[in-house]
């Protein structure tokens, strides 16, 4: 539990400790636009991360991500502007609330859309579709931790069984891999995000997907650190309004 002491400062963002960064605000976006059943269309989306930038504009997003966003001004213009042909971890870090959704099918049908704004190709759709469906497995109980692979399998092309090793690069299905591996072989809150850390590389996307799906698993004790939740931000936007969000979220379950 030592090394999850005390948060500390990004050694190359200006980042103060305790503070979140993009793949946070991105979800908070996404849970937004779901808690106000507002229609799920591209520009309604952009819309919402324009917006959860332009009121608490943050560090963390990539340099040219970030400019983008401080340049334009609306949905409408993200959509004209953007490049959507990445394939890296974006789409998959901001998809974990669309699990609240009912059915598998609507969770990828969503996942699909939102990921299309920021990453149309097959691998960043297929990554969002996954870190979605994660949590949408342990949200409605629908088998074992240990089949959680199997059952992405089912749905989404990919090797998702086969265990991560080593460094986690940029690419979503990387992050996604990674993420399962941990959730498989911990049963913690505290010790999943310690091994989330462990593989190094793109940690916070690895992190942000597992811990997000371990939340909702009954077979992963909550128990990460008082500290790390009493010395989470607490402005406009930060653990008091994550909570109540949370809560509203989760009045989504049929």
């Amino acid at each position: 539990m030592q090394c999850l002491s005390r948060y500390l400062k990004h050694p190359r963002h200006n980042i103060q400790p305790g503070c979140y960064t993009d793949d946070t605000q991105m979800s908070i976006a996404i849970a937004e636009t779901l808690v106000a059943n507002q229609p799920w269309t591209p520009e309604v989306l952009a819309n919402s991360f324009v917006t959860a930038f332009k009121r608490d504009p943050r560090e963390g997003y990539s340099g040219n991500f970030y400019h983008f966003l401080i340049e334009i001004q609306n949905g409408e213009e993200f959509l004209t502007k953007i490049r959507p042909m990445s394939d890296k971890s974006g789409a998959a870090m901001r998809a974990a609330p669309i699990g609240i959704l009912a059915t598998p099918e609507k969770v990828i049908e969503a996942a699909t859309i939102q990921a299309q704004i920021t990453h149309n190709t097959a691998a960043g759709i297929n990554a969002a579709i996954a870190a979605a469906l994660m949590s949408h497995y342990f949200i409605y109980q629908l088998g074992a931790k240990s089949k959680l692979g199997q059952f992405i399998e089912g749905y989404v092309p990919g090797e998702w069984t086969k265990p991560w090793q080593g460094k986690v690069k940029s690419k979503g299905w990387m992050s996604v891999s990674a993420a399962i591996t941990a959730l498989l072989r911990n049963d913690s809150m505290s010790a999943l995000l310690k091994d989330c850390i462990s593989f190094t590389g793109d940690v916070d996307t690895v992190a942000a997907i597992a811990l997000a799906a371990g939340s909702c698993s009954q077979e992963i004790k909550q128990d990460l650190p008082d500290h790390l939740i009493l010395d989470l931000e607490n402005g406009s936007y930060g653990r008091d309004y994550l909570i109540e969000l949370d809560k509203q979220l989760l009045q989504l379950i049929p």
